[in-house]
Formats: structure tokens, sequence, C-alpha cells
């Protein structure tokens, strides 16, 4: 039975206000970024998208890019606005099928303002329609987009996407894709995941990609060319996809060579990591100038520059191994750049070992012996690098090294009990520096504090490493046979 009491003046007022739901609150703007220190105006917050499907246009021969982008969205907050970073020219933007108003601001944020708020935990979708010509935007003086001689490429870190699609462009807001490209017969598309179906119809024919696994805005790749696409499976039956420029001149066999042998380095990494973890691999080269390689997620990109002194399998190892570290467990902010690198750096040393050549612990004494104590080398942090030195020498050789130094000091049987235990731990997550300190503990039995406070954060270099099982050899050794082909592995940075 319900009793009702009447409850004079003031008192009555206050009952009311009181018996307001907290979900009536007003709903407010999303962050204009999702709040990484290094980059400030990446990502965005106040929502989490879940899927990408991109059905694009391309005319090589005036890169001109055009097309429809639904994303699917979850809002994590009550929310009047969101952004999406993108540097193209919107023509329209709908929310849940109805209109929405939108505006520009800084560098690459879109504002939009549904025709109606989103509640805490809504589902919407947001379509956006866009066109524009990729290799004359420039964000903050630079374009991730390269043009070639027969189309165009994305493929870059930190950032790529505003260049070919609307998102949310951090890699914490990780979500799956459909990537559909029109372009005219005779051009060929390479994108991450499987290939679902390829139709030509009046001239153009329309390539299909698909992947399935979460994925973050930077290894999302698109490259748009004449192409020689070979196709494999590995023996465990997973697709291999690998892609030539035409026009690679004398670069072709050497990045042949290496390329297609891909689907054994992938089941020689299974050893060290675990089972790989995506259903696709392979890679491309395009006919670019760039020097520099990236692991796209299950296609990484290479540039003909990596295959310039001949066949180059170091570098396959190095991209294929960020598929476990960096891609399916991804960083949470980019100051966890080490776990990237160091560990995708290591495995050339693992590789370089296997091939008859130096040890891992050989290639950590060069490294050690190779920098002197007032070296600025040793004054960047892999922990925590800072965005200027992101990519710096020391976070891939400093940051091999403090793996070393972790295989020494808890020995083969618990490091290699981590090394195949981590990406299953975090599979198609995100993790930071703690995190993996944390687990190494967990496992090892050892409390490592001193010794990562060494090897990742301290700014000089680490004076103690026979502790860790390094030479304490006062002259530098003969530089390693395998030394200069692992050192051609580099990433950029291009502001």
């Amino acid at each position: 039975m319900r009793h009702r009491l009447l409850i004079p003046g003031a008192l009555a007022a206050a009952s009311l206000l009181l018996a307001v739901p907290a979900s009536a609150a007003e709903p407010t703007p999303g962050a204009p970024g999702a709040g990484d220190p290094y980059y400030p105006e990446y990502g965005n917050g106040g929502y989490d998208v879940s899927h990408y499907d991109l059905r694009l246009k391309y005319q090589p021969k005036t890169d001109e890019l055009a097309g429809t982008a639904t994303l699917l969205v979850t809002a994590t907050q009550d929310l009047s606005r969101f952004n999406l970073d993108f540097a193209l020219d919107v023509g329209s933007i709908r929310v849940n099928g109805e209109e929405a108003r939108f505006t520009t601001s800084g560098a690459h944020e879109v504002e939009v303002t549904p025709a109606k708020p989103l509640a805490a935990g809504e589902k919407a979708t947001v379509v956006v329609r866009y066109s524009g010509v990729p290799s004359k935007v420039e964000v903050n003086g630079f374009t991730s987009w390269m043009r070639t001689p027969d189309g165009g490429v994305a493929a870059n870190e930190p950032e790529a996407a505003w260049w070919w699609f609307p998102s949310n462009d951090h890699p914490k807001d990780k979500a799956s894709y459909d990537v559909s490209v029109a372009v005219p017969d005779g051009t060929q598309v390479i994108s991450n995941g499987t290939l679902q179906s390829q139709r030509s119809r009046a001239g153009w024919t329309r390539w299909n990609w698909r992947s399935r696994a979460p994925q973050a805005t930077y290894l999302s790749t698109l490259a748009i060319g004449k192409f020689d696409i070979t196709e494999d499976t590995t023996s465990s039956g997973l697709p291999v996809v690998n892609a030539y420029s035409k026009d690679l001149g004398e670069h072709e066999g050497a990045a042949r060579a290496s390329l297609e042998r891909t689907g054994e380095i992938t089941e020689w990494l299974e050893r060290y990591f675990g089972p790989y973890p995506f259903d696709a691999l392979g890679g491309y080269v395009p006919n670019t100038d760039t020097t520099y390689a990236l692991e796209t997620q299950t296609r990484p990109f290479y540039s003909p520059d990596d295959f310039a002194d001949g066949s180059n399998t170091s570098v396959v190892v190095h991209e294929m191994a960020h598929q476990w570290y960096g891609d399916s467990v991804s960083l949470k902010g980019w100051k966890d750049i080490w776990i990237n690198e160091g560990f995708a750096r290591y495995s050339q040393w693992l590789w370089s070992e296997d091939q008859g050549e130096e040890t891992a612990q050989e290639l950590a004494d060069y490294a050690y012996a190779s920098h002197k104590a007032d070296d600025d080398f040793w004054k960047v942090a892999p922990g925590d690098p800072g965005p200027d030195n992101q990519f710096h020498a020391a976070v891939y050789d400093r940051g091999a090294m403090a793996v070393q130094a972790l295989r020494n000091t808890v020995g083969d049987r618990a490091f290699f009990t981590i090394l195949k235990g981590w990406p299953s731990e975090h599979a198609g997550g995100n993790a930071d520096v703690d995190d993996f300190i944390a687990y190494a503990e967990k496992v090892s039995g050892k409390r490592l504090g001193t010794l990562f406070q060494e090897w990742l954060f301290q700014p000089s270099k680490p004076k103690a490493p026979a502790r860790a099982g390094f030479s304490a050899a006062s002259r530098v050794p003969a530089e390693p046979k395998s030394w200069k082909q692992i050192q051609s592995v580099s990433h950029p940075r291009h502001h």
C-alpha cells in the first residue's frame, strides 16, 4: 500500500528537488583530447568507438579522396557535443540519422553537436561525408599522407588517420574496421586485415578489407597504387598477403626476399610470444621516399629504403614482433612506447642469435659499451622519454638493454614465461609500463623496482651493468655483423 504524506511549504519543495534523478543533470561537451600529456589534443573524451565503416572513392591522378565514414560509438557521459580528429573537408554529419551541427576548431578538431544529446551508455551512429586532397592538407606543418607516382599511402606514427578518416585518434580507443575503396580499374588497394571481396563496375574496382580485432587508429593503413600482390597461407592456415609497388626498381628483389619470409618469421616469433594474435598477416612496400617501417596492424608498411643494402629480414622481425607488443597489446599513453619498441628491438637481437650471428647478450654489451657515460644517449629515459624523444635511439637500444637486464635478473625460465604471458594477459587491450613491471614481478617472484629504475627511468648510464649480467669491459667491442641491419629500423617524427 502506498501512503501519501503531505509536507507543507518549503519542505515539500526541498523534497521535490531531492527527488530529481542524477541522470537529469545537464549534458556536457566531451573533452577535446584523450588526456595524454604527450599529445593533449589527440583523441577525444565522452565516447568510445567500437567500429569504423569507411566507404571511399579515390582518384590517383588528382589525389582526390571522397566518401563516407560511419562510426558506431557509445557515449561515456551525458554528452551535448563531441569532437572528431580530422583534417579533410566535411560536407555533412548525421548522428542517429539526424543532421548534426558541426564546426572546426584547433588544428584537426571537428566539433559535432547532435540534434539530441546522448545519454551515458547510449549507442549512436555517426555518419560523416567528406572529401579532400590529402597530400595538400597540412596539420602543424606536415602531412602523413604520402603521395606516390601512382597513388597515395597513409602510414605514420603517432598520427595518420586525420588525412583519410575521422576518428577518436588515440590508442586507448581501439575498434574493428571495414575499409571499402573504389579506384580506377588496374589500381590496387591495400589495407589491414582480410580482403573480403573485389568487384569491378563501369571502370572502377571496389576493394573491401575487414579488420576484426581491436585496432588503434594509427595502426590503420591505406595504400593505393599499382601493386604486385602475392598470396600464401601459414602452416596454421592464416592468409599471408604481401604487396610490392610495380615501380620498386632495384629494391624489388631484396624486398621480396624479405617479405616473402613473413609467415616463417611469424611462426618463429610464436615460439617466444605465443600464438599470433590476428587472422591475417603480410606487408607492403609502396614507392615512397621514406626511410622508416611501421607496424600497421596485420600488414606492416615498409620503405624501399629498408632494402637498399639487400634483403632485410631483421626489419620484418621487428614489425611482426609489434603485432604482439604494440598492436594486440597497445599502450595506454604515448609515454609507454618502451613496451612497443624495446621488445621489438629485442626480438631482432633474438633473431640475430637464431641466425648464427651475435647473441642477445653480445648485442646488449655492444650497445652498452658504445655510449660513454657522458653521452646524451643516457639522458633519455625509455620508460618516459618525452614527446620530443619518443622515437629516440635510446628508446630502442637502451629499451632492449632493459629487456636483457630483466632476462639476466630473473633467469631464462621466468623471462620467457613473461615474454609469452604478457601478450596473452592483455590481448586486444591496453597496458602501461607500470602494468608490465607489476606483471614481471608477479611472474618472477622478484622485486624489480631498482632494476627498472636504472634502465628505464634514470637519466644517466647505469653504473653497475655486471649486476644485470653485462660486460663491464672498458673498450668498445668490434661492431657486430648484425648491428647495421638491426639499426636500420627506426620510426619517424614529422612535427
